[in-house]
């Protein structure tokens, strides 16, 4: 899901890599968040709730036994029992494995499962990744959490897949359903930790919905041009004046901001307040802009990152192909940012400055330095971004300066498997579909094709980021609804094996 990510704008998704200076993108996206209106609305209504809010006493190490790893914490969940068939009917269980941020805010922007749990009876349960929200080690304290690389040695996601685990199990045995079978889903690195726990639980999931899970994105598997490689061809495709207007307009930023004035040229005529400007922030600031047009490029209006309308790099590209603006450059790009910073015209100034966090999502820049090494830095000389190399020593540096730790960039694909994944899953992995839209950047890290009859992979030419999870509305495309009603017929036939061999079962048992 973001990103679902600095880090998301900051973000935590990351900082744009827009300029010639060192830039880390630490993750997936998301700063201006807010949820789908539409769902928000059901929300309101104490009769018409979409969860219960509750949480489960989770221990801080899964993997060590020293004193400090039996200390506990608080770890929220959300539950929606309105749909579910009931532990006699063995109906099943659909958990979302929480990304990095407010688990309310997946919950919201994740239509799909509560669509889809009526017709499955399923329950519904989002489980908060530790680190994040209001699922704090050490005392609910964020600052004591975050203190340290001693206390943020208990992030990450191999610790956030055994607490899923934990959970599941405990709410099962609690609801007297330990034969409900349960299907997890994920969109972004949400989605990564579904294909991932469906790969090491297989005892606790029968089956995993990975949408937009860049597993891929490691270990030089996918080449670190290829994330802006597919910004550039989103803009590009849409009008090819527009590529070009945006390519030649760092160098004209830099320009200007060379000259004396310069600065407050280019605060004028991107409407910045008056507080902070520089040459930098504001490349970052409309680069990012673009990347987050990029990844939410949905074929209807949305407020997953912020409002926005329909196909938001083709209205980008319409201001800034807008024959008003003359040759004015500054211009033209402030039309496609307003349209991402200012779509609801509420704004009357853009704050460069504002670092604000208000969902949590600042621990991702510690897994961005530990294990998430997600190469996506590069920018070939056809890039709608300024050219740069990707440089692993850049991430390193920023890692060892700010918690003097060195990154591991082949953990992930050691833990969970990335190399070869096409004939390495086909041995032992099932029962995963694994969904990408190509107009979205992380696609290039994700699974493309199919690696067997149940390892799917479902590839949409003009989708956008986890655009299937998101609630589905009668203006939805043709082609989105055809790869929902897919996702749907795979479930189906998973879960009707399920009990296919649970009956079998009980027959050997009881003769």
């Amino acid at each position: 899901m973001a990103i679902w990510v600095l880090l998301f704008l900051h973000l935590v998704f990351w900082s744009s890599a827009v300029s010639t200076a060192k830039n880390i993108r630490h993750g997936f996206p998301s700063f201006i968040i807010q949820p789908e209106q539409r769902i928000l609305a059901s929300k309101t209504s104490d009769d018409n709730q979409l969860y219960e809010e509750k949480f489960f006493t989770q221990i801080l190490d899964h993997f060590n036994y020293n004193p400090q790893s039996y200390e506990t914490f608080q770890q929220r969940y959300l539950i929606n029992d309105k749909y579910w068939g009931g532990a006699d009917k063995n109906a099943p269980i659909f958990v979302y494995t929480g990304n990095e941020g407010d688990i309310e805010w997946f919950a919201q922007n994740t239509g799909f499962m509560f669509q889809t749990a009526p017709h499955f009876k399923a329950l519904l349960l989002f489980i908060e990744h530790r680190f994040y929200g209001k699922s704090m080690p050490f005392g609910g304290s964020k600052e004591r959490a975050y203190a340290n690389s001693s206390t943020l040695g208990y992030l990450s996601a191999t610790q956030a897949l055994a607490d899923y685990a934990t959970l599941i199990l405990d709410v099962k045995k609690n609801l007297t359903a330990i034969d409900s079978p349960v299907l997890v889903f994920g969109g972004s690195y949400g989605g990564m930790l579904a294909a991932w726990f469906r790969l090491k639980y297989p005892h606790v999931a029968v089956g995993a919905l990975a949408s937009s899970a860049p597993i891929l994105n490691f270990d030089n598997i996918t080449s670190p041009f290829s994330f802006n490689d597919i910004i550039t061809h989103d803009f590009r495709s849409e009008s090819e004046n527009c590529y070009k207007v945006i390519k030649r307009s760092w160098q004209e930023i830099d320009d200007t901001a060379a000259k004396p004035g310069g600065l407050e040229i280019l605060r004028k005529s991107f409407r910045i307040c008056k507080n902070y400007i520089s040459a930098g922030s504001l490349k970052d600031w409309l680069g990012t802009a673009y990347t987050y047009a990029a990844m939410t490029d949905y074929p209807t209006p949305t407020n997953f990152l912020a409002p926005l309308p329909a196909y938001p790099v083709k209205q980008m590209c319409k201001a800034i192909d807008d024959p008003k603006t003359g040759n004015n450059t500054f211009e033209k790009l402030y039309g496609a940012a307003n349209l991402y910073y200012n779509y609801t015209g509420d704004a009357t100034c853009f704050d460069l400055a504002d670092d604000s966090d208000p969902h949590g999502l600042g621990g991702w820049t510690w897994q961005a330095c530990t294990e998430m090494i997600l190469l996506t830095e590069g920018n070939t000389e056809d890039s709608i971004f300024p050219p740069y190399n990707y440089s692993y020593n850049d991430r390193f540096e920023f890692c060892k300066n700010n918690y003097n730790i060195e990154p591991r960039p082949t953990w992930i694909p050691t833990e969970f498997g990335a190399h070869n994944i096409y004939r390495v899953l086909k041995r032992f992995g099932s029962n995963i579909i694994f969904f990408n839209g190509l107009r979205d950047p992380w696609s290039g890290g994700g699974v493309l094709k199919d690696i067997s009859k149940s390892l799917v992979a479902i590839v949409a030419k003009e989708g956008a980021h986890h655009v299937d999870l998101r609630f589905s509305t009668s203006e939805d495309p043709e082609w989105l609804e055809d790869v929902r009603k897919k996702e749907v017929r795979i479930i189906k036939k998973w879960l009707s094996q399920y009990y296919r061999t649970l009956a079998h079962s009980y027959d050997y048992y009881n003769n």
